[in-house]
Parts: C-alpha cells; sequence; structure tokens
C-alpha cells in the first residue's frame, strides 16, 4: 500500500505545483478570484501532508512527552503575554517597532547574511578537507594492507626471497622505497614495525649453498651483523622523512641511513640503532628506554665522521652516527647510551643532554 499512497502524494504534489504557478500569474494579472481559489486548492492539497508530519514531530518532542511541561509553556506563554499588556509593555514595544529605520535594517540583514555565506562555505571547505583525509587515511590502509600480502607471498613461498633471490629481494625493497616515500608518519610507522617484527630489516646469518637463513635451534634465525643479509635494507629510505608522534618499540633500524629524520616524541623504546646514521636527526621528546646506540665498547664504537663503515667482528664503528642529532627532553635514557650522546653527538646534545660532555672520560672527547 506504501506505493500507490506514494505516487498519489507525488501526483497531488504536481498539481499543486501547477496550480501554484496559475496562482502567480493570476496575482501578477491581479485576478483576486483566481489567487484565492489556487490558495483554496494549494491548502487542501498540502494540509493533509504537512498536519500529520508536524502533529508527529510534536508528538515525539519533550512537550509532546511531557504533558505537564506542555501545559506549563501554554500557561506561561498567556502570563507573559498578560504581564505585558499591564505593564504596557506591549504598546511600548509597537511604538520602537514602528520607529525603526526598515532600509538600514535591511543593509544589516544582507551584512549578516553575507557573513553567513561566508560562514557556510568555510564549514563546507573544513567538512571537504575532513571528509578527503578520512579517504586519504583510508586509501593509505588499503595500499598498506596490500604490500603486506604481498611481502608475505614473497617471503612465505618455498623459493622465495628469504633464500638467495636478489631479484626477489630488490623488487620487495624497491615496493618498500616507494611506499615509505608516499605514507604519512602512521603508515611509515606501520610499515616498518612490520617489516621488523618479521625479521626483514635484520642481517641474518645464510648458508653458503642456497643462501638460506639458518636456525638458531630456539625458534628463531640467527643474526648476523658483520655478513648477514636483510631481505629489506632501508639504506636511505627514511632519510630527511617525518616519523613523528608513532610507536616505533622495538623496531630493528641498525645500519639505516636516518639523517635529518624527525621522531619527535615517537616511542623507541628497545629500537636497535646499531650502525645507523641519526646525524642532524631530531630525537626531540622520544622515549629511549633501552634503546641500542652501539655494539661493543663505548670507546671504540662511535666512528669520528661518516666515512667509516661498521666492523662488528671488531666492534669499532659499530654505533650510531650522533653528530648534531638533537636529544632534547628524550625520556629514560641509561646512563650507557646518554654517555655515547653526549661524546659524539656534537652542539645540540652538549647542551640539552645533562652533564654534557664534562662528565666523559678525556678518551670519548674530541
Amino acid at each position: 500500500m506504501a506505493l500507490p499512497n506514494s505516487r498519489l502524494k507525488a501526483f497531488s504534489l504536481i498539481i499543486a505545483t501547477i496550480i501554484s504557478f496559475v496562482a502567480l500569474i493570476a496575482l501578477y494579472l491581479e485576478r483576486d478570484e483566481l489567487v484565492y481559489i489556487g490558495l483554496a486548492a494549494i491548502s487542501a492539497i498540502i494540509l493533509p501532508i504537512l498536519i500529520p508530519s508536524f502533529v508527529n514531530a510534536i508528538a515525539n518532542s519533550p512537550l509532546g512527552k511531557r504533558w505537564d511541561v506542555a501545559i506549563s509553556c501554554i500557561l506561561g506563554g498567556i502570563a507573559v503575554l498578560m504581564a505585558a499588556h499591564v505593564t504596557k509593555f506591549d504598546f511600548v514595544f509597537e511604538r520602537w517597532f514602528d520607529s525603526l529605520k526598515w532600509e538600514a535594517l535591511g543593509a544589516v540583514g544582507q551584512i549578516l547574511i553575507a557573513i553567513l555565506a561566508v560562514w557556510v562555505a568555510w564549514r563546507q571547505n573544513q567538512i571537504s578537507e575532513t571528509l578527503t583525509g578520512q579517504q586519504n587515511v583510508i586509501t593509505q590502509q588499503q595500499t598498506i594492507d596490500s604490500y603486506f600480502q604481498g611481502i608475505s607471498d614473497l617471503v612465505l613461498d618455498p623459493q622465495g626471497q628469504l633464500e638467495d633471490w636478489p631479484l626477489e629481494r630488490a623488487i620487495a625493497q624497491a615496493r618498500t622505497a616507494a611506499l615509505l616515500g608516499g605514507c604519512d608518519a602512521d603508515g611509515r610507522a606501520k610499515i616498518i614495525r612490520f617489516l621488523s617484527s618479521a625479521n626483514l630489516l635484520t642481517p641474518l646469518k645464510r648458508d653458503g649453498l642456497l643462501g638460506r637463513p639458518i636456525l638458531d635451534g630456539t625458534g628463531g634465525y640467527v643474526v648476523d651483523l658483520a655478513n648477514g643479509v636483510r631481505v629489506v635494507n632501508l639504506g636511505m629510505m627514511l632519510a630527511n622523512r617525518e616519523i613523528f608522534n608513532t610507536d616505533l618499540r622495538n623496531a630493528d633500524l641498525s645500519g639505516a641511513n636516518l639523517i635529518k629524520a624527525n621522531f619527535v616524541n615517537c616511542d623507541l623504546t628497545g629500537a636497535n640503532f646499531g650502525g645507523a646514521i641519526l646525524a642532524k636527526a631530531n630525537l626531540r621528546g622520544t622515549d629511549l628506554s633501552r634503546v641500542r646506540m652501539f655494539y661493543g665498547n663505548l670507546e671504540t664504537a662511535s666512528p669520528r665522521d661518516r666515512q667509516h663503515l661498521p666492523n662488528f667482528e671488531t666492534g669499532e664503528y659499530t654505533g650510531a652516527v650522533v653528530e648534531d642529532a638533537d636529544f632534547s627532553k628524550a625520556i629514560d635514557l641509561s646512563e650507557e647510551t646518554r654517555k655515547y650522546i653526549s661524546a659524539w653527538c656534537g652542539k645540540k646534545s652538549r647542551k640539552t643532554i645533562p652533564g654534557g660532555c664534562e662528565d666523559v672520560p678525556n678518551r670519548l672527547g674530541r
């Protein structure tokens, strides 16, 4: 029965629209009798549609649900009208209303309408930007999920890239570089966490025949810092990139070039920066609890310039290059990490790390 009723309403509204045009023409031609007839016909059509909706709205409103509130509002309105009449406020209001300069009010109204139009346009622009941002986040997440699936298929394949197939590793590395370049900070953190948790950033010891990673007998792979092969080598993928306000706990960033990277307010708990280049990186407010900055001895770990390659067999130059990096307001630094940063970081951390270079043994100074 709903369909015929809807069709009847639509047909009635079409007729009412036609009658409205006829009434407007009659009003222009000053045919008052036709205007009255048109108004009566339009009222007869639209009132049966409007009245039930209006009554239903009233019934569902607080006034309709609370009869005492409804009656109190009516009595309150009557009391206000009576008080206005007794105090002659209604006459004062009438004289004031008649004295208004409607031309000036019309100009003010136009200004208010213009302001309202500007506000509406601004709100529409904000809503559009919000929707665009949400769509970009959804699209980015779908792209990252597809990347995860593709990398997983390559890695888990019986002849996949955990074995010695350089072309597949090169493709995975290229896809990673392209995706890291187009993501925001949160997307980059998701990718790094995935690759790190899957040991795809860790240099693994491999056999000399098929390049297969060697099991350590405890459910993992043997890590070979000196000669191991990473499935994905980050290289300079994160150099000068924004990775702020993200979760990078236990991320393996060893050997990566992180020059000028922005890690502000990141959680770097347990992260591995051994052999990485953190020169001019921004680590303000980061959580450096249990972070690894170097392997071996504190005295020989850090290179004096960026030209020295880490030698994990001897323990020389195995630390992160932290020259001119900003560690101000970093939290939970161990005493060993604090000494390392103070000795090798340079200008910013000499001022911002408590104690600076003065507390470091002379053999570590410049």
